[in-house]
């Protein structure tokens, strides 16, 4: 019986982390690792702005990162979102646009790293 405060705790806890936080686009779902979508990604915005592109690890080892939209700063700027699959293996990538910004080429690029 004093184990039941704990497991309501627990569940509660993982059906938050089951979702997508607050602000992102959808984009879809891969069967690749984390760390592999954000460098596809973080390949294809640099190559194609010629500009460095800032990511930042969430989680450690690269289990989840913010890559962020060249020109575009953390914490606020517009960036992929890039985390574990939320059912499954792989990973669930998302996009968080600026304010007033639209995602565009942006969006694009991430799907195709998925």
């Amino acid at each position: 019986m004093k184990y039941l405060p704990l497991i309501a705790l627990t569940a509660a806890i993982s059906a938050c982390a089951a979702q997508p936080p607050a602000g992102v686009q959808t984009i879809g779902q891969t069967h690749l690792a984390p760390k592999d979508v954000a460098q596809c990604v973080e390949h294809k915005w640099a190559d194609k702005s010629q500009q460095q592109v800032v990511s930042q690890d969430v989680l450690a080892n690269h289990q989840s990162v913010d890559i962020y939209v060249p020109g575009q700063q953390p914490p606020n700027g517009a960036a992929a979102i890039v985390r574990p699959a939320y059912t499954g293996v792989g990973s669930w990538v998302g996009y968080r646009p600026a304010a007033g910004a639209t995602g565009g080429d942006a969006t694009a690029d991430i799907d195709a790293c998925l």
